[in-house]
């Protein structure tokens, strides 16, 4: 059964405003948070002092900007999915391709995450909105493997703490979330429906230490706790329309949002906002691979493990 309790206070807990903030990530390297901007391009971070939070650096990486993930060492960078195919940051700011082209021309990619196994998980969204993107996983080895097709807007994932659950979100036409068992390669089975997530686009998702999801829902002002068998087990209402994605650093639960479309937005529209709750999240997976380095000739090669 759905109910709010009374002691959950929503609080606005950035100073900036951003048209759409998107994919907030906890770095269990050193504690900090990672976010992005999508109508500006640019991957921030910061970290959260007194509830509040501060931001550090912004890097703007490209267009199109998808979901970032930290890589396991500290000082290493993030991965970012961004336009056509996932690139590194590094902490000094320079931006190298990983992959090439992987999305097809006119798609761009989405949000993403990694897995317990090192592995960053990031799908494409379509323009205009047709069944034909693809879900892929990109391994140490940097290597991209197509992991689901027939998709059309790539949104939430979260693994389970073993990493052989994946709960997974493609916003339309369903507007469902997923589960599919993980094979140890990463090979995806036994798809199957979760809930359908009514009155508003479900969109970002975060696991807690209980199982339990998390997840914004585009239009509804709402971030919903489900169940893993798909009971709705909360729902926070918010001072803003438009929440994009959810991050637990500890039992604060960190919701981006955007103000982009809305003719007169609200005071919270597109700032960061944040609620304590009772269940801990885990920073996010990072990616078990090496920072690409570019060789003298301008060349990119695989830095050694």
């Amino acid at each position: 059964m759905s109910h709010t309790p009374p002691s959950r206070t929503v609080e606005i807990i950035s100073d900036a405003r951003y048209v759409q903030a998107e994919s907030p990530r906890w770095d269990g390297r050193d504690g900090g948070l990672a976010w992005i901007d999508m109508a500006t391009g640019s991957l921030h971070r910061g970290r959260i002092e007194h509830g509040r939070v501060v931001p550090e650096t912004a890097v703007v990486v490209g267009a199109q900007i998808g979901a970032p993930i930290p890589l396991a060492q500290s000082g290493a960078g993030w991965l970012v999915g961004v336009d056509r195919r996932v690139v590194h940051v590094g902490d000094d700011a320079v931006v190298t391709a990983l992959t090439d082209d992987v999305a097809a021309p006119g798609d761009y990619m989405n949000d993403g995450g990694g897995d317990p196994s090192g592995r960053f998980w990031v799908g494409s969204q379509s323009m205009p909105r047709d069944p034909h993107c693809t879900l892929w996983s990109i391994g140490a080895d940097g290597i991209p493997v197509a992991r689901l097709d027939g998709v059309t807007v790539s949104n939430g994932l979260a693994f389970d703490q073993t990493g052989t659950t994946l709960y997974y979100i493609d916003t339309l036409p369903h507007r469902s979330i997923e589960a599919f068992d993980v094979a140890a390669d990463g090979t995806l089975s036994n798809r199957r429906t979760v809930c359908r997530v009514d009155g508003g686009n479900p969109d970002g998702m975060t696991i807690d230490l209980d199982g339990n999801l998390w997840v914004a829902v585009w239009d509804a002002a709402e971030v919903r706790r489900y169940s893993p068998e798909g009971e709705l087990l909360e729902t926070i209402a918010l001072p803003a329309k438009r929440p994009t994605a959810v991050a637990l650093v500890g039992t604060l639960l960190v919701i981006t949002t955007a103000s982009i479309g809305l003719a007169d937005p609200a005071d919270a529209d597109g700032a960061l906002l944040g609620v304590q709750v009772d269940v801990a999240g885990v920073p996010a997976w990072p990616w078990a691979g090496a920072a690409p380095v570019v060789s003298a000739a301008g060349s990119v090669a695989e830095a050694a493990l």
